[in-house]
């Protein structure tokens, strides 16, 4: 039997894990499922709480009775913007509303005339106005659009926290979730933002507590400390601040590339807000400027179209050696030869191609080449702005793009100034969860073991790339 083994709830949109980690943070079980949409009542998709809540409990309420390991701590790390209502008697009274779910038109006039308008908002709470992904939003949509089930709310929880409090009965509150662009966090004075005062809504909201707050719970002998849950942008940045003493950014890739800064915090300017650029909290509450870009969509969307023009398998991609005699065809870094459509070009003073014409490449390989080159741009312009006037050392590089080798090559030598280094930490923000749980010597020993970042020289010192 394993003698000290944690539990980590792992919970994104499309796929809901679980992982068992022994004490130097390495897995021994994990489990992948995926739960079927449901509506809500107004017929827009969402996810299914009641199922999601019966799994945690269900699973964790084996995994204990089973006794093959000792857990000795469980956490939580889940996709933000989603808040859960519960009434007095902690019945969950409202549906799980989405996200992506449109706010009304109506509301959200009314809600800028009264508070000042959208661009005050933003710069305040540094959240781009987004209806429902500013969270805080979703009870002002409550009050006024839904009054029947706002009048039942007792305390409204953040996702992470909902399920922590599955298993405590502890109501609480952190960070990480409440700086996720949720509207409700006022950067500048470290506090609730006045308007939620205002709307009389402060009070279903429970005072933010350390994120690596423990709560302990009995099974029979044996007490069980429980984490209060993170959001999971910012638990994929916990493995970095572990590891490194040095400055950096962290890009963190995949679908969306997010640049994360904790050691920028400045305000967020109105530039920057209008570039894609956001700031939210770490777990001890200080600011991470943050930018996004929808990079491995685009990626995906114009490796299909080349290799339809070039009647070659799209994936094709993933296996191109990096080319180190390619030169680029833009004239400038400003005009592209794509016209991409998720990224907007506009905002960092570039222009799409008015006409695609894969005619000029000599093959796929030529086409991809370029391709990487106008993206690894477009990455450098969203990364300056969550770099902004820090002293920054390393760059680093993890999820979907890291063995990206030619992706990685390119910002490389685009970036000569920094130390640009592609990092797996396999677990991503499962890892971040367990040790925020496990403030050990002996995790961070684990942490140290484990990372193991592949440093990516400029090519013209070395065209080994290693």
């Amino acid at each position: 039997m394993s003698d000290h083994v944690t539990l980590v709830f792992d919970i994104g949109k499309t796929n809901k894990k679980l992982y068992l980690l022994d004490k130097n943070l390495r897995e021994l079980h994990k489990q992948y499922v995926r739960f079927d949409e449901i509506v809500d009542d107004e017929g827009f998709p969402c996810d299914d709480l009641e199922a999601i809540s019966s799994w945690v409990v269900s699973s964790t309420r084996e995994i204990l009775s089973a006794k093959k390991y000792t857990v000795r701590t469980i956490n939580f790390s889940t996709y933000g913007a989603s808040l859960v209502h519960l009434d007095a008697e902690g019945n969950v009274i409202a549906p799980f509303y989405n996200y992506l779910k449109p706010f009304p038109k109506r509301l959200k006039d009314e809600f800028f005339e009264k508070y000042h308008g959208e661009a005050n908002f933003s710069l305040i709470t540094a959240s781009p106005s987004m209806g429902f992904l500013n969270s805080g939003l979703q009870l002002y949509y409550l009050k006024y659009h839904k009054s029947a089930i706002f009048k039942r709310i007792d305390k409204s929880l953040h996702f992470p926290q909902y399920l922590s409090y599955l298993l405590t009965g502890r109501l609480t509150s952190e960070f990480t979730s409440i700086g996720c662009h949720t509207g409700l966090w006022d950067f500048r004075k470290h506090d609730y933002v006045q308007w939620i005062r205002e709307e009389g809504l402060a009070q279903y909201l429970p005072e933010p507590e350390p994120t690596s707050k423990v709560i302990p719970i009995k099974h029979d002998d044996q007490v069980i400390l429980v984490g209060i849950g993170v959001h999971d942008s910012s638990a994929a940045l916990v493995p970095y601040l572990k590891s490194t003493r040095k400055r950096f950014v962290l890009i963190s890739t995949g679908t969306w590339s997010i640049c994360m800064n904790p050691f920028n915090d400045h305000q967020l300017t109105k530039d920057e807000l209008e570039k894609d650029c956001l700031n939210f909290l770490t777990m001890t509450g200080s600011s991470v400027k943050a930018s996004r870009l929808f990079l491995g969509q685009e990626l995906r969307e114009q490796a299909m179209k080349l290799g339809e023009y070039f009647a070659t398998p799209y994936h094709r991609y993933k296996e191109i050696v990096y080319d180190h005699s390619f030169k680029a065809l833009n004239t400038t870094s400003r005009e592209l030869m794509y016209s991409y459509r998720h990224l907007g070009v506009e905002r960092f003073g570039m222009t799409n191609a008015q006409n695609e014409d894969f005619s000029i490449f000599r093959d796929f390989d030529h086409a991809y080449h370029q391709l990487i080159h106008e993206l690894t741009d477009l990455q450098i312009s969203s990364l300056k702005l969550a770099i902004g006037e820090s002293s920054i050392d390393d760059i680093f590089i993890d999820g979907g793009f890291a063995d990206n080798e030619i992706f990685v090559q390119m910002l490389a030598d685009k970036l000569p100034q920094y130390r640009v280094q592609s990092v797996e930490f396999a677990l991503g923000s499962s890892l971040g969860a367990a040790l925020l749980v496990n403030p050990t010597k002996e995790s961070d020993r684990a942490m140290a073991d484990s990372y193991k970042p592949r440093v990516h020289l400029p090519s013209k010192t070395t065209k080994s790339g290693n």
